[in-house]
């Protein structure tokens, strides 16, 4: 698997965040603009980051898996992490295809009694979305910032609303944005990091 870092700007880091990035199969990867921009974000806040390229995306072996290999990954990458750092917070960081791996890596992580210190979501697919893909989101997110933007045409609101609705999952909705935030990136970046600022 092929990491980008970005190291954190000052002394000591305050955590380690794991970036993923959208869709490979519509051309997503780590150097994509919206995984670009807060991994610049956060290292600039002190986070070290760590961007996965997914299966068959870049330097990275294997082939797409719909999630769930990708998902695998990313808790390797964790526990590589973690090990190599032991007590350092990690927080999850996704954007599109990227939230909802990182969404089953949260879950796995909570399952597992290690929840992440903290997850961003943002423009998380869930349900059927453009292209006839379905997704399968999992639920009980603990200390879950999700974002979506008012006009996403890739992932409608609403299928995120049906998705939160059985447990209360708040989201926070970005008036006029679309599935990529265009024009509304400056708000992204606050969001997440005020959710990561504790």
């Amino acid at each position: 698997m092929e990491v980008l870092i970005d190291l954190p700007k000052g002394s000591a880091p305050r955590g380690i965040a794991i970036v993923c990035h959208p869709q490979p199969l519509l051309g997503g990867h780590a150097m994509h603009k919206v995984p670009h921009l807060l991994a610049r974000t956060l290292s600039e806040a002190g986070w070290f980051v760590a961007r996965p390229n997914f299966r068959g995306v870049g330097r990275s072996g294997g082939a797409h898996d719909a999630g769930i290999g990708e998902a695998q990954d990313v808790l390797a990458l964790h526990a590589q992490m973690c090990a190599e750092q032991p007590g350092v917070r990690v927080a999850l960081v996704g954007f599109s295809f990227g939230a909802f791996v990182q969404a089953k890596v949260a879950h796995a992580l909570a399952q597992r009694g290690q929840p992440a210190w903290r997850t961003c979501l943002a423009g998380m697919p869930s349900g059927e979305v453009e292209g006839q893909r379905r997704y399968e989101t999992p639920v009980d997110l603990p200390d879950a910032l999700v974002v979506h933007g008012e006009l996403d045409d890739r992932v409608p609101l609403a299928a995120v609303l049906d998705w939160a609705r059985p447990q209360s999952q708040p989201i926070l909705v970005v008036p006029g944005a679309d599935h990529f935030f265009t024009g509304k990136l400056p708000v992204l970046r606050r969001l997440v990091l005020a959710h990561l600022a504790g």
